[in-house]
């Protein structure tokens, strides 16, 4: 049976070893991912997060940073 996401994203930030995300961070995230896949192809979603994580930017720096993207693409 699957868990709740917020308990499989704190296992997985302590399997990590890191902080597990506020859910601000969290929210911030999932519309950067939301801003990638509505102006790209859905894949575009996960690898931007991912990114905006090894460029060590904070989510409301990611989101920031989709939003504008994709407002010079014409989004």
């Amino acid at each position: 049976m699957a868990i709740p996401a917020s308990e499989w994203l704190e296992r997985y930030a302590q399997r990590l070893g890191v902080e597990p995300l506020s859910a601000e961070e969290i929210d911030a995230l999932l519309a950067a991912a939301g801003v990638a896949a509505h102006a790209s192809e859905r894949t575009a979603a996960p690898v931007t997060c991912y990114l905006a994580a090894r460029a060590g930017r904070s989510p409301a720096e990611a989101l920031d940073a989709a939003r504008a993207l994709s407002a010079e693409l014409g989004d």
